[in-house]
């Protein structure tokens, strides 16, 4: 399995940007993909962001044009830019590496930042 540990959340108020930062415990292109996820009180984990070899990227409807995923393979090391967040961005965010094997998936995830968005 992977090591991740997430930071960069915090309050911020509504219309303002977070950068979350993802740090991978070894080379970030060698991971089939990676995604950011969220939980909301009360609501089940869902998938914001993910981010495949070849820098295929996709975003939940509900971010688009507002969330870029990016990643640093310097670094190893993967970011959420979140602009013009709302209220209903509140949550705790996870950082996941999926890897595909013949046998089967294997999901690592992080710890979780949260994000919490005042009105």
């Amino acid at each position: 399995q992977v090591q991740l540990v997430e930071s960069g959340g915090g309050l911020v108020q509504a219309g303002g940007s977070l950068r979350l930062s993802c740090v991978v415990s070894r080379s970030i292109f060698s991971i089939d993909r990676m995604a950011w996820y969220r939980q909301a009180p009360g609501k089940q984990r869902e998938l914001v962001a993910s981010i495949r070899y070849g820098d295929n990227k996709n975003y939940a409807d509900s971010v688009k044009a507002r969330f870029t995923i990016s990643r640093d393979s310097a670094k190893n090391t993967l970011y959420l830019q979140m602009n013009s967040l709302k209220p209903e961005d509140t949550g705790v965010y996870y950082c996941n590496a999926l890897e595909e094997y013949g046998s089967g998936p294997v999901n690592s995830w992080g710890q979780g930042t949260q994000v919490t968005v005042s009105s």
